[in-house]
């Protein structure tokens, strides 16, 4: 049986339009005022914010000052935001996403525990919809940097597992991104399966004060599955709730990109799948097998599935568009992708009122813990 939802982290589902938003990472060479300008006049209507040192920088002095600053400015605007915390340095310069939640070092994980316990902050400060946030890659000791961790001499010594752990690292490339394997091909043989076990307990006991962070603050913490990550597809984000025991505070972000690239099903049927814990969705073009985020057009995603999903479940969240890559060219993406989105959603049949919202009572699909 589906959970209930929690009347305070649940999107209100009224069968509204859809409301689309442009991430900031894929406007880093613009300062945050002029972002926020930009997007507004083009009609956006709201922004996926990332902290991080170019923008809202969450260790820099005065934060609580800087996001009250930010939050009248939104107002002015009529922008909603989202809280995103997928900046690639900016708790370690040297390490993309590091440290991680993974991280063997407790104090490492602390640090990005403490990011996460601040995002929380500024997004209830910003009155934001959610916090995105995802698990981490597996971890492997670096050279020079101690003994390694118990996980990574189990990957050693598992047949296999050293290539399993260059894909999901994204240690190698093809046509412009990382080739991902199957969804769930995790590292196999009995090794592999203990290091599984105990990285995923580990990813729940990190997770805990940010949930109890995100349940005081009546902010949701939106975990995106995403490709090379332990938490990499729909089914690893529900062996997290059964780990934690099904938390209302924890919900989904959806990239529409990673379903391309890697769900067993089509995104629109993941959309569908998803809808009882949906809480952010980002989206892009991308295709099957390569971890690329690419602009709307360029990829092979049919997106007007994916919108009448999206309106079908009564999703009420922004949509944002997700291009990191593509800061140098910002402002004509994001003047780009408004119309695409626009014009895909024009075709989108208005869900009326006595039609259920697939997903709510749908059976519990395979690789679910209901």
């Amino acid at each position: 049986m589906s959970p209930q939802p929690n009347p305070r982290t649940a999107p209100v589902r009224t069968g509204g339009p859809l409301r689309f938003s442009y991430g900031t990472n894929g406007l880093t060479d613009l300062r945050l005022d002029d972002a926020l300008a930009l997007l507004a006049d083009l009609g956006y209507d709201g922004v996926g914010l990332t902290l991080d040192h170019m923008h809202l920088d969450p260790l820099a002095p005065d934060l609580t000052a800087r996001t009250r600053r930010i939050a009248r400015r939104l107002g002015e605007l009529g922008l909603g935001v989202t809280v995103e915390t997928g900046a690639r340095y900016v708790l370690d310069p040297a390490r993309k996403h590091g440290p991680s939640l993974l991280d063997p070092d407790p104090e490492q994980r602390a640090r990005r525990v403490d990011l996460l316990v601040t995002a929380v902050r500024v997004a209830a400060d910003l009155g934001a919809q959610a916090v995105h946030c995802f698990s981490g890659i597996r971890p492997e000791t670096a050279p020079g940097q101690g003994a390694p961790a118990p996980e990574a001499v189990a990957a050693r010594e598992t047949p296999g597992a050293a290539h399993a752990t260059a894909t999901h690292a994204g240690e190698w490339d093809t046509g412009g991104g990382p080739r991902v394997g199957p969804a769930g091909a995790h590292q196999g043989g009995p090794a592999g399966e203990w290091v599984d076990d105990v990285l995923w307990k580990r990813l729940g006991a990190a997770l805990d004060p940010v949930l109890d962070a995100a349940t005081d603050a009546g902010v949701p913490l939106a975990v995106e599955p995403e490709p090379g990550h332990l938490l990499a597809t729909l089914a690893d984000f529900h062996r997290l709730r059964a780990e934690l025991g099904g938390p209302d505070a924890l919900g989904l972000t959806l990239d529409i990109g990673h379903c391309q690239c890697l769900e067993p099903r089509p995104p629109a049927d993941c959309v569908r799948a998803a809808a009882p814990w949906l809480r952010h969705v980002q989206i892009e073009d991308m295709r099957r097998g390569v971890h690329e985020h690419l602009p709307f057009g360029e990829g092979e995603i049919d997106f007007p599935p994916v919108l009448e999903a999206l309106a079908d479940v009564g999703y009420q969240g922004l949509v944002s568009v997700e291009l990191p890559r593509h800061s140098h060219a910002g402002p004509d993406q994001a003047r780009r992708s408004l119309p695409f989105l626009h014009r895909a959603a024009a075709t989108v049949r208005p869900r009326s009122a006595d039609r259920p919202i697939p997903g709510e009572s749908d059976p519990v699909p395979e690789g679910r813990t209901p």
